[in-house]
């Protein structure tokens, strides 16, 4: 029995992941939980577990694939039947759903044999209601030397033929899409994939690039547009040279993609393209002049989690109106606990003892008086939230991580620490369970840990505020009449102003402050 694996929710505001690497291929047997994928949002790195006992049968989502969640991603044939006996149970059930009287075809087919399409209606919908249809598999594109039959845009060279046939069966028993290379053509050339069985990640795609898919003649199964046409389509069009992807007599893979835009026109004789392509000039426009590379300039590509962050980072500034409060907080007293404590906490322990943590249980008792911090926008009101989920930033090197310390009410200031020093090595070990990035409800930034003296952060969606803690610094400051030397850190607040005022924001500031210096310096870490 062949079991869907869909993107699970890996946060609360989260609403896609990037597949960055599949852990399992076809036909690689899989233990229950045992990691299968790694999937990138902007605030993790996370590794989807298996949801049962199993063998891989298909990889519906390709590396580097947006993948909206509740979407699938893969396929699993769980323990107790081999990946042939499901692939025939597959090709059962898809030839019962066609309703046909003939036998059925035999799957284990090598890659040069073609299954015929079954005839559909003329004016039938190219997606959703469509009848079901079975597909022709296709022989590898030239790059592959033919060797193995293409599903979905995804080269299955050198698997098995079971392999093979548990795919093809799984692709039967789906939606299809129109049969024909000019299928893809057929629909409305509205560019926002309308009428068109694409998936997930091709429609990402499309709407990115503003792509006209009528001008794309689809390479996969049926004359399905893959995510391969696309890129293609968008370097030609990019780079000015006007092909759109028309039938040729050249291979796919001689067709040149990183085309200068320099090069000459084509001759008179080629055919004229079919949509207006930019000049040299205008696509030099592309970017602001201010950013324009220039001799001797260097251009690093984006990965997908600087794609992730940057836009979890728009949306927020375009979400929330954001506010800021700053206070200065004499940490002596704080100073004295851990400076006392923290050589027998670390071999009590096995961690540093740092501010975070007493930073953390103020943050903690301020919400606790400051509900309203605690909470998030909604079209019905403003939602306060019950638990407490603190979440802690952990900078990487070319990403950033919100941890979440669940229940942290419960938590002491030892909790804390060593929950949090667990939480941020397991972070920048890529090591983080799903649930340990989701649901936190207030962040706290310790911007401080790197050197820095005051901090203006943005707020994590759909959280109501962000606080940052910056260096602690020895600084003279007047106490009474006299001048004296303090160890003083500056604490900002980020907030959200449709939730929280400046009134509620200032209280809940200056609460942790007077927390925070009003601390017993003789007590003890509880």
């Amino acid at each position: 029995m062949s079991m869907t694996v869909t993107m699970p929710q890996l946060g609360e505001s989260v609403t896609e992941g990037t597949i960055a690497r599949w852990l399992k291929q076809p036909g690689d047997a899989i233990a229950k939980y045992e990691s299968i994928a790694e999937v990138i949002t902007d605030k993790v790195n996370a590794e989807i577990p298996a949801p049962a006992d199993g063998v891989m049968s298909e990889l519906i989502a390709a590396e580097g694939a947006v993948v909206p969640v509740g979407q699938p991603i893969c396929s699993i044939d769980v323990a107790g039947a081999s990946a042939d006996a499901s692939a025939a149970d597959a090709a059962s059930s898809a030839t019962a759903s066609v309703g046909s009287s003939a036998p059925a075809t035999p799957l284990a087919m090598s890659p040069t044999q073609t299954a015929q399409p079954a005839l559909a209606p003329a004016g039938s919908p190219a997606d959703g209601a469509a009848p079901a249809l079975a597909p022709s598999v296709s022989p590898a594109s030239e790059g592959a030397g033919g060797q193995g039959a293409v599903i979905e845009g995804a080269d299955l060279e050198g698997t098995s033929a079971g392999t093979v046939a548990a795919a093809v069966s799984a692709s039967l028993s789906g939606p299809q899409a129109p049969v024909g290379p000019g299928a893809g053509a057929a629909a409305s050339p509205s560019g926002n994939g309308a009428g068109y069985h694409l998936t997930p990640a091709v429609r990402m795609l499309v709407r990115e690039h503003g792509v006209d898919l009528g001008q794309i003649t689809g390479s996969g199964i049926g004359g399905r547009i893959t995510k391969k046409d696309v890129l293609e389509y968008v370097q030609q069009r990019d780079a000015g040279q006007g092909a759109a992807s028309a039938p040729s007599a050249l291979p796919a893979a001689a067709t040149p993609l990183a085309m200068s835009p320099t090069l000459a026109p084509q001759p008179a004789s080629a055919p004229a393209p079919a949509v207006a392509q930019p000049s040299p000039a205008s696509a030099a426009q592309a970017l602001p002049s201010s950013f324009g590379t220039g001799e001797g300039d260097t251009v690093v590509p984006l990965t997908q989690v600087r794609k992730a962050i940057a836009d979890h980072m728009v949306r927020s500034r375009q979400t929330s109106p954001h506010a800021y409060i700053m206070v200065e907080v004499d940490m002596s007293s704080v100073s004295r606990i851990r400076d006392r404590e923290k050589a027998a906490f670390q071999q009590r322990h096995g961690v540093k003892l740092t501010f975070l943590p007493f930073v953390a249980r103020a943050v903690i008792e301020a919400l606790q008086r400051h509900p309203t911090l605690n909470a998030s926008w909604s079209d019905a009101g403003i939602v306060v939230k019950r638990s407490i989920n603190l979440g802690i930033a952990v900078a990487l090197e070319d990403n950033l991580i919100v941890p979440v310390v669940r229940d942290a009410d419960r938590l002491s200031i030892s909790g804390l620490a060593t929950t949090m020093a667990d939480l941020g090595a397991r972070a920048r070990s890529n090591h983080l369970k799903l649930d340990e990035v989701q649901g936190g409800t207030f962040t706290l930034n310790n911007t401080g840990a790197l050197g820095a003296v005051m901090t203006q952060a943005i707020i994590n969606q759909p959280q109501a505020a962000i606080m940052t803690m910056d260096m602690v610094v020895k600084r003279p400051v007047v106490v009474g009449d006299a001048i004296a030397i303090r160890p003083i850190m500056n604490l900002g607040l980020s907030f959200d102003h449709r939730i929280n005022d400046g009134l509620q924001a200032t209280r809940f500031v200056t609460a942790v402050q007077k927390l925070l210096e009003g601390i017993d310096p003789s007590g003890t870490l509880v």
